[in-house]
């Protein structure tokens, strides 16, 4: 894989559903580098905020175009590290399912449960790779978390700061009976790409964590059970979640 720039960045970013780009970017370079584990998702657009180079990808294409089972996790994560990322920031666009992750919260989950399945989820894949047994017990790295949670208060931004995000494998929606299950199971959060992408950053010596915007109840949460969401209610309550989102970031990455 080709190195595109010399200098470090500080921090990447991995956009979810609703977040295809990040605006603030000043300065912005394009790079698609080939990986070991082929395409990527799409560009990887590095600039600078506030004079601090960070990285910027969407998880599912500029364009939206990648279901959540078909991301090639790996190339993603593997094109951040060769770039010179250590630390990943990974925005995922979610359902609530317990009383406190409702529409229009921005949480920072600590723990995760993975209900996909038939994804590629480790770099031991190929014939000859050492095979990896990474302790996963705390799935986001802890230092990341803390600065994150920092970063919110020092920015005035409202965040819960814990929860369990499950992954499940989409890209439909959920059953009713799916999300009782997972409620039950102890899930605050659902979404579509928490795994592998996790797992695969504590493969690769990634610091890792994940800011989760709520953009609707889950099927069956909330207050009202039978209310219907439209598309626009989705996007706007992503919008509103993560209007706090600069602000957070340029305190993440003030010395």
């Amino acid at each position: 894989m080709n190195v595109a720039s010399e200098a470090s960045i500080e921090l990447a970013i991995i956009g979810g559903t609703g977040l295809y780009k990040l605006a603030e970017l000043q300065d912005v370079e394009t790079h698609q580098p080939v990986t070991h584990y082929g395409a990527l998702s799409g560009p990887v657009r590095v600039g600078t905020l506030d004079g601090h180079r960070v990285a910027f990808l969407a998880r599912h294409g500029e364009g939206h175009s990648l279901p959540p089972h078909k991301i090639n996790y790996r190339a993603n994560l593997a094109a951040l590290k060769a770039l010179g990322a250590q630390r990943v920031l990974a925005l995922n666009t979610v359902g609530g399912i317990t009383e406190r992750f409702g529409p229009r919260v921005l949480a920072c989950p600590d723990q995760l449960i993975d209900y996909t399945w038939g994804r590629i989820s480790t770099i031991c894949e190929e014939p000859g790779t050492e095979v990896l047994h990474v302790d996963f017990g705390e799935p986001y790295t802890r230092s990341l978390r803390t600065a994150v949670i920092a970063a919110a208060t020092k920015a005035g931004v409202a965040m819960v700061t814990d929860g369990c995000y499950g992954a499940t494998q989409g890209p439909r929606l959920e059953t009713r009976a799916e999300i009782a299950r997972m409620r039950r199971d102890g899930c605050d959060l659902v979404g579509m790409t928490g795994m592998p992408e996790a797992g695969l950053a504590r493969e690769m010596g990634l610091d890792y964590a994940c800011l989760a915007i709520v953009a609707n109840w889950a099927a069956g949460a909330g207050p009202d059970p039978d209310e219907v969401i439209t598309l626009q209610d989705v996007l706007d309550n992503v919008a509103a979640a993560s209007a706090g989102l600069p602000a957070l970031l340029r305190a993440l990455l003030a010395p």
